[in-house]
C-alpha cells in the first residue's frame, strides 16, 4: 500500500494548485452531493466548469433541478448544468432513495425553483466538448452512477485519452457493499457503465466504501458546520439532519458517513490517504454478486477479460480527522 506525500508544513497543508484544476462534477444531488458541490466551490484548487446530472438518488429531472438550485444558493449561476442519462445502459432504473435523501433529494427542503434552465447539450456531449476544448486539463468527478461518462466513451471511444483524471465515488474493493452485500450503490445502479469506465485510458481514482464507510462526521462536527454563517452552510444545516436520521436508524451512527465529499478531500490533500493500484472489473452478471467491484491482485498481466486494463488507484486508508477538519474549514470560507 502507498500513502500520499504531504507538503512541508506543520499542518501538512498542500498549497492551492495554480492554475486551479478544471473540474466537471457529474452528480445526482442528493444530500451528500450538495455537501461535495459546496466543498468544491469553496476550494481554490478547483475551477468547476460544469455540473452534469444523472439518475441515482433521484430521477434525473429532480437531480437537474437540484443542481441548478444548489448553484443558485452558492452564488454561482455562471456554472452551466447539463441534463444527463435517465436510466442505466442495460437495465431498468432501480428508483430513487427517498428514505435516504427525501422526496426532493434535499431532505424534503422543497426549495423554490431556479430561474435558470440546463444547457441544451446532453451531459455526455457536454463532457466530450469540455474535454476536447482543453485536452489533458479536465478532471471528471463522478458522484452518481457512471452512465454519462460511459456514454461519452461509447460516443467517442478515445475521449478518456484526453481526460486529465477520472475520480469516482463508487465501489467497494475489499469491504462489503451498501446496496447489497456485494455492491456499492453507484455501481449497482449501472454495473455495465461502471465496468466501461473502470477501463478508461487515463489516470483513475476509486474513492469507495473502503474509505468512505470510515469517514464519520459526528453530530458534534455537524453542529460546527451548522453554526457557519452563509447561504451554503444554512442550506446544509437544513438538509443534513434528514441524512443523519437515516444513518442513526440504519447503522446506529452518531452523525453521517462522508461519501461524496471524500473525493474532494482526496483531490486537495492526497497525503491524507493510502491506496493500492490495481485493475478493476465490475460483475455485470445477474447473480447475487451483480455490481461487485473486483480488484485484480495480479496486476494488469491477466489474460482474457482483464488483459490491458489500466490500474486504478483504489483508496484503502484515510486520516479520518484530517479529512473532516479539512472539509469543515473549507465550508467556513
Amino acid at each position: 500500500m502507498q500513502w500520499g506525500t504531504a507538503a512541508q508544513s506543520p499542518s501538512g497543508y498542500i498549497p492551492p494548485v495554480t492554475p486551479p484544476r478544471k473540474l466537471i462534477i457529474d452528480t445526482d444531488p442528493g444530500i451528500d452531493d450538495a455537501m461535495a458541490i459546496f466543498y468544491a466551490l469553496a476550494s481554490p484548487e478547483f475551477d468547476v466548469i460544469g455540473l452534469t446530472t444523472v439518475f441515482g438518488n433521484c430521477h434525473t429531472d429532480v437531480c437537474t433541478t437540484n443542481a441548478l438550485r444548489l448553484l443558485d444558493i452558492a452564488g454561482r449561476p455562471d456554472i452551466p448544468v447539463a441534463h444527463g442519462a435517465t436510466r442505466p445502459l442495460a437495465m431498468e432504473y432501480r428508483g430513487p432513495v427517498e428514505f435516504v435523501h427525501g422526496d426532493d433529494g434535499q431532505g424534503n427542503a422543497f426549495l423554490p425553483p431556479s430561474t435558470r434552465s440546463p444547457v441544451p447539450t446532453s451531459a455526455p456531449q457536454f463532457i466530450i466538448d469540455a474535454v476536447m476544448a482543453d485536452p489533458g486539463e479536465v478532471t471528471v468527478l463522478l458522484l452518481g452512477p457512471f452512465t454519462n461518462m460511459a456514454l461519452a466513451m461509447l460516443i467517442q471511444p478515445d475521449i478518456t485519452s484526453f481526460v486529465k483524471e477520472i475520480v469516482v465515488m463508487g465501489g467497494a474493493a475489499f469491504v462489503s457493499g451498501n446496496a447489497s452485500p456485494a455492491a456499492e450503490a453507484n455501481v449497482i445502479n449501472d454495473p455495465e457503465a461502471a465496468d466501461i469506465v473502470f477501463g478508461a485510458d487515463c489516470p483513475m481514482v476509486m474513492v469507495g466504501l473502503d474509505v468512505t464507510h470510515t469517514v464519520n462526521m459526528t453530530s458534534a462536527d455537524l453542529a460546527r458546520a451548522a453554526a457557519i454563517p452563509g447561504a451554503r452552510a444554512e442550506h446544509l444545516a437544513r438538509i443534513v439532519p434528514f441524512y443523519a436520521d437515516f444513518y442513526r436508524d440504519r447503522y446506529g451512527l452518531d452523525g453521517i458517513f462522508v461519501h461524496d465529499s471524500t473525493t474532494i478531500s482526496y483531490m486537495i490533500a492526497p497525503h491524507l490517504f493510502g491506496w493500492k493500484e490495481l485493475p478493476v472489473r465490475v460483475d455485470t452478471g445477474h447473480s447475487v454478486c451483480r455490481g461487485k467491484t473486483l480488484a485484480s491482485g495480479a496486476g494488469s498481466d491477466h489474460e482474457g477479460a482483464w488483459h490491458g486494463r489500466r490500474p486504478v488507484r483504489i483508496l484503502t486508508e484515510v486520516d479520518v480527522r484530517g479529512v473532516v477538519e479539512l472539509e469543515l474549514e473549507r465550508l467556513a470560507r
